[in-house]
């Protein structure tokens, strides 16, 4: 498949993951905070369904997290935006050279990533940020098919244990066996498994981990560096 074909396919893929209703829980939950909205952003339209990723359709680095936050990117309608953990991550990859600035408010910001892409194992913000092993399953499919199409993927980082879990699944229903025992996700793991990208683990930028330090903007930094030199620049 040419390149051309490849990207083409990701934006197809986005736009059917913006169509998905297979889990009816979800599914009510996001029109539902939509509907009702958060104090501060009463006078704003949200999003109010699957997310797809966001970034370049040919990067070598894709970030993986659990599921849309229900006033972020359920509300902006754009990954890891709009919310403070999109706040601490987008500056990292800006200090890393991924992205072209260290914000992300909302769409048309001209935020751009270069050579990164971020996608979630969940596209619909679940309730209490917890997503049932039925709708995670549900929507697995589109990660693998994600992996499927950018072939020029070499690291994939995955934000969290869940994370690192649904990544593991879906390399799994790709026909890339992850070896016995499952590898274990910890922040800074580096996972090598035959034909398919490096995986990193990494804490996920929650409010929970950076509120309390668990994970420090020098402790992300350090996990992107790794990630540079795997990819060689």
């Amino acid at each position: 498949m040419s390149s051309a074909r490849r990207t083409a396919g990701v934006s197809a893929l986005d736009r059917r993951v913006t169509r998905c209703r297979a889990c009816p829980r979800l599914v009510e939950h996001c029109r539902e905070t939509a509907r009702v909205k958060r104090r501060a952003f009463q006078d704003e339209t949200y999003w109010g369904r699957p997310v797809p990723g966001f970034g370049d359709p040919r990067a070598r680095l894709l970030v993986v997290g659990l599921a849309p936050a229900a006033h972020g990117a359920n509300r902006t309608g754009r990954m890891f935006t709009g919310d403070r953990s999109g706040d601490f991550l987008y500056a990292a990859l800006h200090r890393s050279g991924f992205a072209n600035q260290p914000t992300a408010e909302k769409r048309g910001d001209g935020l751009k990533l270069h050579d990164c892409r971020i996608t979630a194992v969940v596209r619909c913000a679940p309730p209490g940020n917890r997503p049932q092993p039925d709708e995670r399953d549900r929507c697995l499919p589109f990660l693998t098919e994600e992996f499927a199409l950018m072939r020029r993927v070499r690291v994939i980082l995955c934000l969290g244990g869940f994370a690192f879990d649904g990544v593991l699944r879906a390399l799994r229903a790709g026909g890339r066996p992850c070896g016995t025992p499952k590898p274990r996700f910890g922040h800074g793991a580096l996972v090598r498994i035959e034909g398919a990208p490096a995986l990193l683990g990494c804490y996920h930028p929650s409010q929970q981990n950076t509120f309390t330090g668990r994970l420090t903007p020098a402790m992300l930094d350090g996990v992107l560096g790794t990630a540079r030199g795997l990819l060689g620049s």
